[in-house]
């Protein structure tokens, strides 16, 4: 970490722990972080970001952007998505795990994990593509940036920023030779080592980096716990739940040949291997009958997971590959070409435990697989009077969802709550065992387990295991083109035009293995356990094409050279849903196609950022209208009790908003940060329907954060601390709201502090996350709540521990 001594520089450090949009002040180079402190500086004092695929002073870009550098997330001790997220208003994301994490942007999410589906919020690494949600978490280390860009960029960012865009930017490579390695180690066994290598000249450097990060799981799994009794047969020890097991490696070359070329070559590994996610119900208590959403859980999966599911416990088992290789030519003076590509493969094998307690009873696997490609090619002009880009991208993508099932058929007819079974329930509740939610007793045993296929079958079997599976595919290809014009008539003035043009073929597949119930046969009725269509392995297939216009208009109007107005106007969309799987008819299995529109958005926003002495800070005030408002929702069908997760048009929305940030240098040591949002998003209210007047899912209403920045010279030696804290108001996890289903508003405290020697060589610290031990909730409803059992997930309680670092 730099040691500056002016207040300008203080300033710069206060807004990296707000937001980059604010962090407008001095940054001297740092050879430990490289390019992280060099890349954003331009004239000495000034952020350059490329939300508009070009070089620009923050404050010249007539959009609402946030740049955070690495170093700086360092500075407030943060190195995940989420908590970067806490930071930033407008963003939040969610990681319920790394195979599942909910990026959300002015309160529009991107979480569904169907092939079959486009992203709402594009997630760029290194200006590639990687929104496909199981394969887009990236763990954060040797960054030279985050950048957040809000709105609709359709023309700038491609058909997933329907609502924003988050661009991840690795350190490039540097001529000659630094390093740096930070390591940590806290409660729960948390431990983290980071760090990079950097060599070369100026022709040829590389740099190699990793991370690797574990902890302790904070929800205790008495699952299979020798010194607890235990009724359900055939569980293994599993282990303590929401715990960390990721690490990471990339490598990168940058070649320049001369002053007019540049090439840039980054290979990334990113892996996770960790425990299963603690979806713990309210209704289904652990063995010894501890109730609560922060206590122990006792989830195990199936006796059977290893065959039916893919793996004996619980957990992530999670790989992704990724290569881009970048070439900029500078052809001749104002002209530019610059060709982006990449590849990115992922597979990822989760196996979760969706009722919540301890029946063998809805035990699940995701097995998601998927290949990208892409390929951008750009041609910009850059002249007093105007400026202009045009180019073309090509994106293909093949994926699966595999969603392998397994249950008990007796445990499982006990425990469902669908209308299909109520003559079973009448059956078992007259023999004396519970059912719907209360198949698991108060105190945590299952009569369900021991004694429901027995009575089904009339004695002539204890236990019937069974398994199923379904899988979705989705083959899209997208073609487009786009340009960009603005015409600047006074230095002061700048106005954009842009729009790009595209056409998308999307193939879906489905296919299903849904063995008929043997308990159900056995009684006359010929169906599988969950009710759904068996197309016996057979993948059905369904393409269709769509073609689109997206615009954008924008305008700057620079106060002077340190402020500026701007207003822009822009249309965002989702791609239509080819939406396929299989019916049962009478004259078989037919495949069940359903075509859900497009979702359109126009945003209307304006603005004011820059700096004045001491301060510096940004506002902004949007408006958003929808058309076929696009919401995934888990359905039951009442005739059959099969639960599906499907995509539902429900119609119009809106959503405004205001987003304030600002900082202020306090003095030659000390400097404070803070940042607000409001919103007010949701479906309308005509015409009326399931969703009518229901507020956008996991977007509070309010947001918050602030703190402090102190760096106080110790003769030789400097003492650094940042307390902060960020508060979030209630939110609601699902769609239609429910109270049950919701988090109350709450605050979180973090600290982070320590000392500097040797001018910055070396570094000794400590941190605190959630000082308070504040209980809250990460998500609820989940599988289990298509079930009629909402499952809930705790949040992080309080982390502490010490970090070294060390750079040279």
């Amino acid at each position: 970490m730099t040691i500056i001594s002016t207040r300008l520089a203080l300033a710069a450090l206060a807004a990296s722990c707000s937001t980059g949009a604010l962090a407008q002040a001095i940054v001297a180079p740092d050879p430990a972080t490289g390019p992280a402190a060099r890349a954003d500086v331009t004239g000495g004092d000034d952020i350059v970001v490329t939300a508009q695929k070009r070089e620009q002073r923050i404050e010249d870009v007539p959009l609402t952007v946030t740049a955070l550098t690495g170093a700086k997330m360092a500075d407030i001790g943060v190195n995940s998505l989420s908590e970067v997220a806490a930071y930033i208003p407008g963003l939040q994301i969610q990681e319920q795990s790394a195979n599942n994490p909910g990026f959300v942007i002015r309160g529009i999410t991107s979480d569904n994990g169907s092939s079959q589906q486009g992203a709402r919020v594009t997630l760029y690494y290194n200006g590639v593509d990687i929104s496909r949600s199981r394969g887009a978490y990236q763990d954060l280390y040797d960054l030279e940036r985050i950048e957040v860009v809000k709105g609709p960029q359709a023309t700038l960012f491609g058909t997933a920023a329907a609502v924003g865009a988050i661009n991840l930017i690795s350190a490039k490579p540097q001529p000659g030779a630094s390093g740096a390695i930070t390591g940590s180690y806290g409660n729960y066994n948390r431990t983290q080592v980071s760090g990079f290598i950097n060599a070369g000249n100026d022709v040829l450097s590389g740099r190699l980096a990793f991370a690797y990060k574990y902890r302790d799981g904070y929800v205790r799994n008495i699952a299979g716990d020798a010194n607890i009794p235990n009724q359900n047969q055939g569980k293994v020890d599993q282990d303590d739940l929401n715990g960390q097991d990721q690490r990471g490696i990339r490598g990168s070359l940058r070649f320049r040949p001369n002053d007019a070329v540049t090439a840039d070559l980054v290979l990334t590994y990113d892996g996770q291997r960790n425990p299963g996610t603690a979806f713990k119900s309210r209704a289904h208590a652990p063995t010894g009958g501890q109730t609560g959403d922060y206590g122990n859980a006792e989830l195990s999966g199936s006796p059977f997971s290893a065959t039916a599911l893919g793996a004996r416990k619980l957990g992530l088992d999670r790989n992704v590959y990724d290569a881009n290789l970048t070439v900029s030519v500078d052809l001749s003076p104002g002209i530019t070409f610059t060709t982006v590509n990449g590849y990115r493969r992922f597979d990822a094998l989760e196996i979760f435990d969706a009722d919540g307690g301890p029946a063998w009873y809805l035990e699940f696997a995701e097995d998601a697989k998927g290949d990208q490609w892409s390929h951008e090619s750009r041609f910009a002009f850059d002249g007093p009077k105007y400026r202009a880009s045009f180019g073309w991208n090509a994106f293909f993508e093949n994926g699966s969802q595999r969603v392998p099932f397994s249950t008990e058929e007796g445990t499982y007819i006990a425990c469902s709550i669908a209308t299909a079974y109520q003559p079973f329930r009448t059956a078992l509740n007259g023999a004396g065992i519970p059912t719907g939610p209360g198949c698991v007793a108060a105190n945590g045993t299952i009569p369900a387990a021991t004694r429901a296929t027995a009575i089904l079958t009339g004695g002539r079997a204890t236990q019937i295991p069974y398994s199923s599976e379904f899988t979705n595919y989705g083959n899209n290809d997208t073609y487009s083109v786009f340009a960009d014009a603005t015409y600047i008539p006074i230095p002061a003035l700048e106005l954009t035009v842009g729009a790009r043009i595209l056409i998308e073929d999307r193939q879906s597949g489905y296919s299903s293995i849904q063995p008929n119930s043997q308990i159900l046969a056995a009684l006359g009725v010929r169906t599988s356990l969950l009710g759904t269509a068996n197309t016996n392995g057979v993948k059905f297939e369904a393409d269709q094409s769509f073609a689109a216009i997206l615009p954008r208009f924008n305008a700057l109007l620079k106060l002077d050279d340190d402020v500026s107005l701007y207003g822009t106007i822009s249309k965002g969309r989702r791609s239509p849903v080819v939406q396929l799987a299989a019916l049962n008819a009478v004259n078989g299995v037919r495949p069940n196609l359903q075509i859900v529109p497009e979702e359109n958005v126009w945003n209307y926003e304006g603005g004011i950022k820059g700096r004045v002495g001491p301060f510096t800070g940004a506002a902004s005030v949007f408006y958003q209208t929808y058309d076929g408002f696009q919401v995934s929702v888990n359905e039951v069908n009442p005739a059959n009790g099969a639960v599906v997760a499907v995509t539902r048009s429900a119609g119009s929305a809106k959503n405004v908003g205001v987003e304030l940030e600002g900082n202020l240098a306090l003095g030659q040591y000390l400097s404070v940060f803070g940042t607000f949002a409001y919103l007010d998003g949701g479906i309308a209210n005509q015409p009326a329907g399931t969703f009518a007047g229901n507020r956008f899912r996991l977007q509070p209403s309010t947001t918050a954060s602030g703190g402090a920045t102190l760096r106080l010279p110790l003769g030789g030696a400097v003492f650094y601390a940042t307390p902060s804290a960020n508060y979030r108001s209630k939110v609601f996890f699902e769609l239609p709201n429910s109270a049950a289903i919701s988090q109350r508003g709450y605050t979180l405290v973090n600290l982070r502090a320590g000392i500097e020697l040797a001018d910055g060589r070396y570094r000794v610290g400590g941190f605190a996350r959630n000082l308070t031990n504040k209980r809250y909730l990460i998500d609820a409803g989940n599988t289990g709540g298509g079930f009629g059992i909402p499952t809930y997930i705790a949040g992080e309680p309080r982390f502490y521990g010490v970090e070294l670092g060390a750079k040279f």
